[in-house]
């Protein structure tokens, strides 16, 4: 089932949840709505659930206005960040108490229902745990038997809130890994909430990036990674280093580098911010000719398992930067505190300053003269 959302507005007293969102879902996609808390993102899944009502807009399900059915009438299934589970109903009956409460004409008999959920619980690799309650369970079992119970109504669009929000980092990475093979067996078109950046690029067909209640970007992971189209992705996808500068007719300059940006010909004079990951820099022993690399002093070397940090210092100016490298990498030529390098970014995006309220992760100050 395809979900087509347009002119999506709602508003809690002065506070703008959603404002005018336009989003199209098609059918049989992994989708994750990824956002810092208070961005709009759980509820424009909680709309689409139909468990909060727009103050305008529409939400269709294949090409079919569902803005005014009942939850119950949209055929979803949601699986909410704390399981929701009945503790006083072992995990069979929790798995089987929407097939239970289904209206007489269209309930399965009692064989159905055994069959359907003793299926479910082999399908989330739980079929042991029948009898037990969820007292019994861990974080992970649990969540799993709650995605169970979303299943067995046989929903034509399932949506998870920050589903393993709950969980230790490591059951976490493992049932995303899960999640990820049981969509594409099954195929149902998916939603789920999440402010975990490595959780939407692992898991998603398409990540809707949602800030203050609008949408930042679309795309598929390698997309909004990649090719950030605002300031806002490229700081919250990861970690960067931001330069201060200024563009005048196609350049940058950050401190003594120089960089062309073409989409800005016609620019005179303006300020800038330039975003450069730190796995996208070469350190150099050597200053290379031209205006290409800046002068900087390794401060601080940290091993992280596969990856070395090196924290930098400008010089002059005194702001830190960091750059990562692999071991291997970073083997070939060790560099230790207070050796003097030059550095050289392999990959950089321009942004004109006309946001004074974008907050840096990382912060390189140039200075931006001399263009």
């Amino acid at each position: 089932m395809s979900i087509d959302i347009q002119g999506l507005y709602k508003r809690f007293g002065d506070f703008v949840a959603l404002d005018n969102i336009d989003l199209t879902i098609p059918a049989g996609q992994l989708v994750a709505l990824l956002g810092p808390s208070g961005c709009g993102k759980t509820t424009l899944l909680r709309i689409i659930a139909g468990l909060e009502t727009a103050d305008r807009g529409q939400v269709l399900f294949d090409g079919v206005d569902a803005s005014r059915r009942h939850v119950r009438e949209r055929g979803v299934g949601f699986v909410f960040q704390h399981y929701a589970l009945f503790q006083h109903m072992s995990v069979f009956e929790n798995v089987a108490f929407g097939l239970r409460v289904r209206p007489r004409a269209v309930r399965p008999s009692a064989s159905q229902i055994q069959a359907k959920v003793k299926t479910l619980l082999e399908l989330v690799q739980l079929g042991w745990l029948a009898d037990r309650y969820p007292h019994q369970l861990s974080g992970g079992q649990r969540q799993r038997i709650a995605l169970a119970r979303a299943l067995a109504v046989e929903p034509q669009v399932l949506l998870l809130d920050e589903p393993f929000g709950a969980l230790d980092t490591k059951v976490r990475k493992e049932l995303r890994r899960w999640l990820r093979r049981l969509h594409d067996e099954l195929h149902i078109t998916s939603v789920f909430v999440t402010h975990d950046q490595e959780e939407a690029l692992e898991v998603a067909d398409r990540i809707v990036v949602m800030n203050r209640g609008r949408i930042e970007q679309i795309g598929s992971p390698e997309d909004v990674y990649d090719a950030p189209a605002t300031p806002f992705v490229y700081q919250f996808l990861g970690h960067i280093n931001l330069f201060h500068s200024r563009v005048h007719a196609g350049w940058a300059r950050v401190g003594g580098l120089r960089v062309q940006v073409p989409e800005y010909d016609d620019t005179e004079n303006a300020p800038a911010l330039v975003y450069v990951r730190p796995h996208d820099i070469d350190l150099l022993r050597e200053p290379e000719d031209g205006d290409t690399t800046l002068p900087a002093t390794v401060s601080r070397v940290s091993a992280l398992g596969s990856v070395v940090r090196l924290e930098l210092i400008q010089s002059p100016g005194g702001e830190i930067a960091e750059v990562e490298m692999t071991r291997e990498h970073y083997a070939v030529d060790p560099l230790r505190a207070g050796d003097m390098v030059f550095v050289k970014p392999r990959q950089m995006r321009v942004f004109l300053h006309d946001d004074p309220k974008i907050e840096p992760l990382v912060h390189w100050n140039g200075d931006g003269d001399g263009i």
